[in-house]
């Protein structure tokens, strides 16, 4: 069996639909993600960045799909995708092939956690944890990333420097390539990233992508949620702690410095 998975989306996105890809792993499995999320798919036995592959094309008005694009779609026998499922027109141009398209998010109705809706979408038995295998080189520092994907996940950052200051910890900050963040760790591999990530006493950051990689790799994790349902969206481990804004949905500054710092020095 030759299968293709697709999986667009973002850092937690793949993150949280890892276990469901390991679980289609067949005799030969190729995986197209976002190009960031290419160095995290471990498994598999070729990985593409899905712009490079021409897919993006398919069933736009007025642009023929790449012959070689429906070539290499033709050669598998099972096509999974997270990709084009709320595109009519990107179906109609795969018609034929063999593609089963799959939800990229959650529906409403009953609360499940994304890492076992994607895993039950397959066929799986939930729970799913997500694993990046690195090789874990125990440090003795303390990782905080201070950002998110957007603003109304982010805990003050003035809170989180006082909460460096009182923690008593070696602190390194981490931040991604264009988060504004003097003396930050940044790693342009996200692969290098989680095998840093692996090594620290405790990571602490916002609802992120980077907090799922923390997760993954076998980091102990705190969480800061407000906007997002931790049920549904919390990074998955045995290692994960979540504080979350006393109400859902309350502006990140409801939650308290004393509290996380309470939650750290408890996890440390």
């Amino acid at each position: 069996m030759r299968r293709l998975i697709i999986r667009p989306g973002a850092i937690g996105d793949c993150i949280l639909a890892l276990p469901a890809m390991d679980f289609l792993r067949s005799d030969y499995t190729e995986v197209w993600v976002a190009r960031p999320n290419v160095p995290l798919i471990r498994f598999a036995d070729c990985v593409g960045a899905i712009p490079d592959t021409g897919l993006d094309l398919a069933g736009i008005p007025g642009y023929e799909p790449p012959g070689a694009l429906m070539e290499r779609l033709a050669w598998f026998d099972s096509i999974v995708s997270w990709y084009g499922t709320k595109r009519p027109e990107f179906r109609e141009a795969v018609s034929g092939l063999p593609f089963a398209f799959l939800d990229a998010l959650p529906p409403g109705g009953p609360r499940i956690h994304a890492a076992d809706f994607f895993l039950e979408q397959v066929g799986g038995a939930a729970p799913a944890v997500p694993r990046i295998d690195c090789p874990r080189a125990p440090g003795e520092y303390v990782v905080i990333q201070p950002f998110s994907g957007s603003a109304k996940k982010n805990w003050p950052l003035e809170r989180y420097r006082e909460l460096a200051h009182r923690l008593d910890a070696r602190v390194c900050w981490c931040a991604g390539p264009e988060e504004p963040r003097d003396g930050a760790v940044r790693f342009d591999d996200l692969y290098e990233l989680a095998c840093w990530l692996a090594g620290a006493r405790l990571y602490l950051g916002n609802d992120s992508g980077i907090a799922h990689l923390a997760a993954a790799s076998g980091a102990p994790v705190l969480a800061l949620f407000g906007p997002s349902d931790p049920a549904l969206w919390a990074p998955r481990g045995e290692r994960v702690r979540v504080v979350a804004t006393p109400r859902p949905g309350e502006p990140m500054e409801a939650i308290g410095l004393d509290r996380v710092l309470a939650a750290a020095r408890e996890m440390l």
